[in-house]
């Protein structure tokens, strides 16, 4: 018997739960997205056994590289586990603000060498470029939605549902992809507290957001 192909992985699912499907565009802020899949990343790699987290900060444990060329690529920006001696590692919030774009930008792109996403380009006013990612597999997107909302039915049982579950909120996407539509606040402040990747990209979200509302720079 030919075994079933393997699901996703965290940092591929969560841009099928993002993106509107017809406009490409994601739910929320691109830039949160970056942030939402760099810690997809982490929390994948961590799964996988190959990093772990002490006080805010990422450590590899197995410097074995992944199969997949994607998070073998970017595992190789953490440090070499014993490195640095006390306070060794990666600032998990730190890597996930400056791994973010190249997180997001290797995932999509894979996506649609993948068939999965359709890039387009536009011109905002005329001027400025502005890329767009149409789902192409509808059937995967809504596959992803319906697992998303049976796991949300059944209060996130599982850790991986639990760590997908707490980035969704984090990102500024629980009013798209949730699906009652009015997440409860305080359950969703408890998802992101569990789960250290969720709390990297949330600080990054809410320091832009911070930064935004005093008129600084993103």
């Amino acid at each position: 018997m030919i075994p079933p192909p393997p699901g996703p992985t965290l940092p591929e699912e969560l841009p099928l739960l993002a993106m509107d499907p017809q406009r490409g565009r994601p739910y929320c802020s691109k830039r949160f997205l970056d942030y939402a899949m760099a810690g997809a990343v982490l929390a994948e790699l961590e799964l996988q056994g190959r990093i772990t987290e002490q006080r805010e900060r990422v450590q590899v444990v197995n410097p074995l590289e992944p199969p997949d060329q994607l998070p073998a690529t970017l595992m190789r920006g953490l440090p070499a586990p014993g490195k640095g001696g006390r306070g060794a590692g990666a600032s998990a919030g730190g890597w996930v603000r400056h791994a973010g774009r190249q997180v997001g930008a290797m995932y999509l792109d894979a996506l649609v060498k993948r068939g999965i996403l359709r890039r387009e380009t536009r011109r905002f006013l005329g001027l400025l470029p502005c890329l767009r990612h149409p789902v192409v597999a509808k059937d995967l997107a809504a596959q992803a939605r319906h697992r998303y909302a049976v796991a949300e039915q059944a209060g996130f049982p599982d850790h991986r549902g639990r760590v997908l579950a707490a980035l969704v909120p984090a990102a500024d996407l629980a009013r798209f992809v949730g699906a009652t539509g009015s997440p409860d606040r305080t359950a969703t402040r408890r998802l992101i507290h569990e789960q250290w990747t969720a709390r990297a990209v949330y600080r990054n979200v809410r320091q832009d957001k911070s930064n935004q509302a005093g008129g600084g720079s993103r």
